[in-house]
Order: structure tokens, then sequence, then C-alpha cells
């Protein structure tokens, strides 16, 4: 029922605005206002604190199904989800109480801040600083490549309080957009995900109240990781929303398009690059649900280890990726010179595509992630 509640609020809704949203490159407040209306941005946040309670399947399926029209509409939720992630992970009764139900309500944005210059895989090398003053940490440094950065309200950053510790030594803050010191930078210009800001964050002497910390100081990276666990998997739904996307539209235009006096669909090199795409689109929706059942039963009931859920998590977000990006680039080939033109969709999908083999975690990062959990690294 949820599948198809959203995919006709897709069609009918998001799909009339996507080519727009790309060329504009302006951030969709209309439609985040219509997921916020419809329960969307609280998917994952159970109804205690305000949300629908429906898991991270249920929030899989939404960003899949609106991925499909959108790349950057399911980037809404998404996006949503990280920032929110940390602190349901991590929060206290307090903080939950207090941030969580305007985020799953959708009367605020969040972000999730992680990545530096000189951190992004690399997030043992975090150079923002977090210094305790009375009953404050202040913080110093820079954050780049931030979804949502400079209309979020609501920041989880990561800051180091013991530099000499490492990773042990991260430590996890809320920050609100208005706190003395906290500015936004540049705006990235984008190949893809167009019309979802992504920024650099600065933070020059910036007060954070130490009711703000999450969980323990040095917890930041176990916290980090967590969440991540959690959020790979709709990453992973939403680069299968666009492969299926990519292959409807394929699916449709082949049947259409007449060459040599038939349409191109009747020609079996044609036919066999469809089964592939369909095929390949099958196999990595039942490895992004398989892991986010699994995931939500760990989480909720217990019984799987750290490394599994990692290992599964990671597996979602590969496969479905590097599908989206095969998927996508194969659409682009059956549409000929046209799919190569802004006049038609899978010219965007493939350019939204790549991004998916990128954020939350590269995928070369996916493989040693699996790797070292199959070892026991």
């Amino acid at each position: 029922m949820l599948r198809r509640v959203v995919r006709r609020l897709a069609e009918e809704k998001v799909a009339p605005r996507a080519a727009a949203i790309d060329e504009e490159d302006a951030y969709p407040w209309d439609l985040k206002e219509l997921f916020a209306a419809q329960g969307l941005l609280g998917a994952g946040v159970p109804e205690e604190y305000g949300g629908t309670g429906q898991g991270l399947p249920g929030v899989c399926l939404i960003v899949e199904e609106i991925a499909r029209v959108s790349a950057t509409a399911s980037l809404i939720i998404a996006a949503q989800e990280l920032g929110l992630m940390p602190i349901l992970i991590a929060g206290n009764e307090e903080q939950k109480q207090k941030y969580l139900p305007p985020l799953a309500g959708g009367e605020k944005i969040c972000a999730f801040a992680l990545t530096e210059p000189e951190a992004g895989s690399d997030a043992g090398s975090i150079r923002t600083r977090a210094r305790k003053e009375g009953d404050k940490y202040v913080l110093t440094g820079r954050k780049c490549f931030i979804t949502n950065g400079g209309i979020a309200d609501v920041y989880v950053v990561f800051a180091t309080t013991a530099p000499e510790k490492g990773l042990k030594g991260i430590s996890a803050f809320i920050v609100e957009k208005d706190y003395p010191g906290f500015s936004v930078g540049r705006k990235e210009r984008k190949m893809g995900v167009r019309g979802s800001p992504t920024a650099e964050l600065i933070f020059e002497d910036c007060p954070v109240p130490q009711e703000n910390l999450l969980g323990k100081e040095g917890d930041g990276f176990k916290i980090a990781m967590a969440t991540l666990d959690r959020t790979r998997p709709v990453v992973g739904a939403q680069a299968l929303g666009i492969a299926q996307g990519a292959l409807d539209y394929a699916l449709g235009y082949a049947k259409n398009r007449v060459q040599f006096g038939q349409a191109i669909a009747s020609f079996q090199g044609i036919q066999f690059m469809l089964a592939e795409m369909a095929t390949k689109v099958e196999a990595a929706r039942q490895l992004v649900y398989k892991a986010a059942f699994f995931i939500e039963s760990a989480v909720q009931k217990g019984g799987a280890s750290r490394e599994e859920i990692s290992r599964y998590s990671s597996m979602a977000k590969l496969f479905a990726s590097d599908v989206a990006m095969e998927v996508t680039t194969d659409a682009v080939q059956v549409l000929g010179g046209y799919g190569y033109t802004k006049d038609y969709p899978v010219e965007r999908m493939m350019r939204d595509a790549k991004i998916t083999q990128i954020y939350e975690g590269t995928n070369q990062i996916q493989k040693l992630v699996i790797a070292r959990s199959l070892l026991g690294k």
C-alpha cells in the first residue's frame, strides 16, 4: 500500500517537476512541504518521537519510488534520514524529544557533517576541533560536501576533542544554524542531483552547549559508522530507483522507436540489453531489501554482529549503485543520440546515478568494509 501511495505521489507531483529542478538547480521547497505533509520525512522515526515508524525498509521503499522520477527529490528524504540518524541512535531522551519531532514533521531540516577537505574516506584525519570551555564546547574548522548545507536548521557535526587519540578522539555535536561563529561557505556546482544543495560549513570559535554532545566524548566515530550502517541501504534504494526509472523509460522508447521499418525492441541486440538491465535491477532490489530487513531486525531484536550489519549495508550500497551506473549508461545507449540530450530524462538519470557510487563512502571503501567483515578484521 505504501508503495502504491508513494508511486502515485511521485508520478503526479514529482515527475512533472524533475527536469526543471535539475535545470534550475534550486531546492524544491514545494516538494519538501508535500513530503512533510504526507509524513514521509519521519518514516524512519518511531511514533513516540513524531514519526510514522515505518523503519528502514519503509524509508528505502519511499526513496526508491521517488528516485524513479527524480533523484534530487528522493534526496530530500534520504538526507533527512541521514541527518537525524545520529540523534536517533545516540541521543539521550532530552535530545530526542527536542530535535526528532520537528525533524520528523519536516518543520526543520537536518544535515550530517563528517567530511572535510583532508578527511574524506579517511575520517580519522578530521581537523575540526572542539575544545571544552566551561559549560560549552567551542568548534573551529571546516566541513565540505555537506548535503543540505546552507538550508538545514540542525547539523550533526563531528569534531575531535582529543586529536592525539585519532579515531577514538572524535566526538559528535548537535549544532543549530543560528549559533554564533557558524557560517556557510561555498556551494558546490555539481554534475548530478542538482537542486540538492551541497556546501562548505565554517566554524570560527562556534560555541555549542555541552548538553548538545551526542553520547560521550570519543563516541563520534562509533556514532558515525553506526549511522552509515543504517543509511547506506537508503543510498542503495536511491540507486535502485534511478535504475528502475531508466529501465522503464528505455523499455517504452524501444517499443515505439522505429528503425528499418520496425520497433527497435524487435532487434535481438536491444532485447539482450533490456534483459540484462532488468535482471540487474531486480538483483539490486533483492539485495537492498534483504539488507534493510536484516538491519531493521538486528536493531529491533539483536542477534547480529556489527560486522554482519556493516557487510549487508555496504553490499547493498555497492551493488545497487554500480547497477544504477550500468543501467543508466545502457539506457542512454538504447536512446542513441536522443539519450544524450537534455530533452530526454535518461541523460539526467545517468548524471544522478554517479553520485551513488561516491557519497556515504565510495564503493572502494565499501569493498574494504565487506572484505574486512568476511576476514574478521
